[in-house]
């Protein structure tokens, strides 16, 4: 039921289009301009890094995603006339608690691989905690991260799920669809520059595993838990000279950058645990429907929801 939420607005193909193909058009502008730079995605950062300090170049990254997240459920209000409630889920109100759930699962998960990896691999790491420093990565992280993740889902799981869903009449093409365009988003990324196009299969991946929790949850709740968690977690706990957030955080990864189990883990094994888990405590059933399976017309949706308030 989660993509044929989209009924509850005002349905056009263009409305479904704008912002994907805007936001696709500003990433590949970025893209083109970061491969035609005469110096890399790495060495630029670090130029700004030294000119203007960490805090100001993560704002400066942040701040366009955090404002995206009010565009998208801006036109999702003004222009498709539908609920912020409906682009988020199925269920009559938003599961906050089914957010904070998944953001402390990965959170917790995330600290404590984090831990284990610089207990084994001490060399790897060294201490860059700063407190001062750090108080305002904090601040600047928890008030702009969180936007910037809810975006991207609100954008990719959400908006472009069901135009697509309803465009096509099939649950697996705007699964596919959103977790390629998801993982092409990402491309300028200097991990991209350092490990070559092989970490794709993360962020492909990645976009997948959001997907699927999306589709089986009926409702973004667990991937926006998921998504914010990863990346403030991320950013607050490891940093190092070759990622996209690159921040005064308590620890500095100095281990050269190479693909290696740690990109692959996580996919196929880290992931499919993690949708075992989520299927167990919220007792998911009919997985091949739910991901292969149709979208239901407008009338078969009309038709439920008038079936469900006569039984209310």
């Amino acid at each position: 039921m989660y993509i044929a939420q989209g009924y509850n607005g005002d349905i056009g193909l263009w409305k479904y289009l704008f912002l994907p193909l805007g936001f696709i058009g500003l990433m590949a502008v970025n893209y083109v301009m970061t491969i035609n730079s005469p110096i890399s995605v790495e060495d630029a950062m670090q130029q700004m890094i030294s000119e203007w300090g960490s805090n100001l170049v993560l704002i400066l990254a942040l701040v366009p995603l955090a404002v995206g997240f009010f565009v998208v459920l801006g036109w999702t209000k003004l222009i498709h006339q539908q609920s912020i409630t409906s682009l988020t889920t199925s269920r009559k109100k938003i599961d906050w608690k089914r957010i904070f759930f998944a953001f402390g699962l990965w959170g917790g998960v995330t600290i404590l691989i984090t831990a284990i990896d610089i207990y084994f691999s001490p060399d790897q790491y060294v201490l860059n905690f700063d407190i001062a420093k750090f108080l305002s990565l904090a601040v600047i992280a928890i008030l702009l991260i969180p936007l910037q993740t809810s975006f991207e889902e609100y954008l990719f799981r959400g908006h472009m799920m069901q135009g697509l869903g309803i465009a096509t009449g099939r649950r697996w093409i705007p699964l596919l669809v959103t977790s390629a365009l998801f993982g092409v988003m990402h491309a300028a990324n200097p991990e991209v520059e350092k490990l070559g196009m092989g970490i794709m299969v993360y962020y492909i991946g990645t976009g997948l595993f959001l997907g699927i929790l999306t589709l089986m949850d009926e409702g973004l709740e667990l991937a926006l838990g998921f998504h914010a968690a990863n990346n403030l977690i991320t950013a607050l706990l490891v940093t190092a000279d070759w990622t996209a957030f690159q921040t005064n955080s308590i620890y500095k990864d100095i281990s050269d950058p190479v693909m290696g189990y740690d990109v692959l883990v996580p996919i196929f094994v880290v992931f499919p645990l993690l949708l075992w888990f989520f299927g167990k405590k919220y007792k998911w059933t009919n997985w091949k429907d739910k991901l292969f399976g149709r979208v239901l017309t407008k009338e078969e949706f009309v038709a439920s929801n008038d079936a469900e308030s006569l039984m209310a």
